[in-house]
């Protein structure tokens, strides 16, 4: 988190003196005149995670009720969701903003929604104070927290918090989640989407569905089966690296 004096970006001094983001490591190397004069010896950088850090996924499901599906109470099978909450802990009081773009803007920063210009649909976002539609960055996202910090972060599925007329590929792509702390994104940047055509970016690449839906193509899949990619090449390159998975699947939403 961090504050706005005036014109100027103030980051906040955290617990143990630092602050978002650190600086960078300083070089500890000595030139000389010549190589065989120099020292070369680069400081270690910081660890700023425990060694037990865990990896953290939030899966947001639009639209669903906590009286649809089976884990609680509703009529829905949800056998998987009832593994999980099992393995965890669930809770069932919330203050909700009951909209799309306030609601994950709010989950994303931990802020009311008006604080940071999300008190509405990015497809209405305006002039009027709290209503513009981006979050600011004197309010980061969980997301850009956890990578100054050293986590690997992705974002998979509806994303919905950047104004529309900036979600062309003609950008500009600050507002988008490559911008807001997120080294991946895979999904719909609208508040909706077909499930069998959608209309999906990779990080700022507009790119056109794997496959037809007469090939068997869903947009559900597609985005679980683009997690796991991930979650693979994280581990194949960033295994000694905790990360964030924010997934939002584009049903129940659209279509109900």
């Amino acid at each position: 988190m961090s504050d706005v004096q005036g014109d100027q970006l103030v980051a906040p001094v955290l617990p143990g003196g630092g602050v978002l983001p650190f600086a960078p490591v300083p070089s500890g190397s000595i030139a000389g005149r010549t190589l065989q004069e120099s020292t070369y010896s680069p400081r270690p950088v910081p660890k700023r995670l425990h060694d037990d850090s865990p990896n953290i996924v939030i899966v947001l499901i639009d639209d669903a009720g906590p009286g649809l599906p089976s884990t609680f109470g509703g009529e829905v099978t949800t056998s998987t969701l009832d593994r999980i909450c099992a393995e965890g802990v669930s809770y069932n009081r919330f203050h909700t903003t009951a909209m799309c773009s306030p609601t994950r803007a709010s989950l994303l920063t931990g802020r009311n929604h008006h604080e940071i210009g999300n008190g509405q649909i990015a497809e209405l976002a305006n002039d009027w104070d709290g209503y513009a539609g981006k979050i600011p960055r004197s309010s980061a996202t969980v997301a850009e927290v956890l990578k100054q910090y050293g986590y690997a972060t992705s974002a998979f599925g509806k994303w919905h918090n950047t104004p529309a007329e900036e979600t062309t590929a003609a950008g500009p792509f600050e507002n988008w989640p490559t911008g807001l702390g997120f080294e991946y994104f895979y999904g719909f940047l609208a508040g909706e989407a077909s499930q069998y055509e959608p209309n999906l970016v990779r990080n700022t690449t507009v790119v056109p569905p794997p496959r037809t839906p007469e090939e068997g193509y869903h947009l559900s899949e597609d985005l679980a089966d683009d997690a796991i990619s991930w979650l693979r090449r994280h581990k194949a390159f960033n295994a000694d690296k905790p990360f964030f998975m924010y997934w939002a699947s584009g049903c129940l939403h659209g279509p109900h």
